[in-house]
């Protein structure tokens, strides 16, 4: 039906109440989690499956997008045994009376709605122990959890003493689909901090400390008043995600919307995002200066694409600029608020932070970065013998 890892068979063999997958990143947890939902959904009529997010737009870009790749890759599922999908409501119909939802509560008292057969609970650091009581409570018989180990939560200490539980600690290796040039990165965050390679190469449950830009506000939208500062590109391909981050202004604070945060686009698949969603070619973009050629090639297909301007110490200099602001990130954009979570500034030998960030979970940011070093930093202006410090300001 699928090709499946060992943590699939681990987790398909295991009777217990509560399953708990702790992974590193890319080790497959999350894929085999759900080739499980499907297997249950399908071998077991009438089977009610919640998948609980923390809210829609990590659901799209998670655990459903994974969904729909199982389902795409399997004939036997896509052709025979699943009724529709409803993109509205978000579940699978399987011809069977079987349903798959994908779902987000606002709080405890929006979980207490429904029931279930079985209950998956996808980066449950983000999710409130009082929304999960209330679910566990109304599922009749297994709960999945699974997580990225940044920091020890409330499942480290409420869940996995509890006896009948079963935790699973996975990391890429365990991962047999994994390109080795992802591999061969995920490995060499030993070098730059070995505390992030534990948690992100090893699935170790770890204490990161010591966030980029730590206070950020998560918000709905971006105010209908706000004016655009500008707008950032950071060029990616295989293993690193190509990013589009808009930058506004409003009372003094700064809100960034996502446009997108995806691995595997060309060039012309950017000019063709950008086409779809009404981007106009006399819109300023700021690139990455270290890939000419894609600038080149994106100015070919009409977009005013320029080349952010870099000097001695730019990225302190970017950041610092950014860190001015109070910050806010709209809700939709998923990959930069997952890289908040992860972007930290490098430690030396001894673990004493040092003024460079690690070089890891910053693509959003780069492209933040872009904008505050083009838009945002004050320069020095001569205006009559005298030097006069001139900051930008939104028309």
């Amino acid at each position: 039906m699928f090709k499946t890892s060992t943590l699939y068979k681990a987790i398909r063999e295991c009777k217990s109440d509560v399953i708990v997958n702790q992974g590193g990143t890319s080790s497959g947890k999350t894929v085999a989690t759900l080739q499980n939902a499907f297997e249950r959904c399908i071998l077991e009529k009438n089977t009610v499956f919640t998948v609980v997010g923390q809210d829609i737009p990590n659901l799209k870009k998670g655990a459903i997008r994974d969904a729909e790749t199982i389902v795409r890759d399997s004939d036997e599922i896509s052709q025979h045994l699943v009724g529709s999908f409803n993109k509205s409501d978000r579940f699978y119909q399987f011809k069977n009376g079987s349903v798959m939802e994908f779902q987000s509560y606002d709080d405890a008292q929006d979980a207490k709605s429904g029931k279930r057969d079985y209950l998956f609970i996808n980066e449950a650091n983000g999710i409130p122990k009082p929304i999960y009581d209330e679910l566990v409570l109304r599922t009749r018989k297994q709960a999945f959890i699974d997580y990225n180990p940044n920091y020890s939560f409330w499942v480290h200490e409420s869940i996995i003493p509890e006896p009948n539980t079963t935790l699973f600690i996975t990391d890429h290796r365990h991962n047999p689909f994994l390109d080795e040039k992802t591999r061969a990165k995920i490995e060499a965050l030993r070098k730059v901090d070995v505390d992030i390679w534990k948690v992100y190469a090893r699935g170790v449950t770890g204490k990161l400390e010591g966030l980029v830009f730590p206070n950020v506000r998560i918000v709905e939208e971006v105010p209908a008043e706000a004016k655009l500062i500008g707008v950032g590109l950071d060029f990616g391909y295989t293993n690193d995600p190509s990013s589009n981050e808009w930058v506004y202004m409003y009372n003094g604070e700064l809100y960034i919307d996502e446009l997108f945060y995806e691995t595997g686009l060309t060039n012309p698949d950017i000019a063709k995002i950008w086409m779809e969603n009404g981007v106009s070619n006399q819109q300023e973009i700021i690139a990455d200066s270290a890939d000419p050629k894609s600038i080149q090639e994106l100015r070919n297909l009409g977009y005013n694409v320029i080349a952010a301007s870099k000097g001695a110490d730019s990225i302190s200099l970017g950041i610092d600029t950014i860190k001015r602001y109070p910050l806010n990130i709209t809700r939709r954009s998923v990959g930069i608020r997952k890289e908040q979570q992860r972007y930290l500034w490098a430690k030396d030998k001894l673990g004493k932070p040092l003024n460079v960030p690690v070089d890891a979970f910053n693509h959003g940011w780069d492209s933040v970065r872009y904008v505050g070093l083009m838009k945002l930093v004050t320069v020095p202006v001569k205006r009559t013998g005298r030097s006069t410090m001139i900051a930008y300001k939104p028309e």
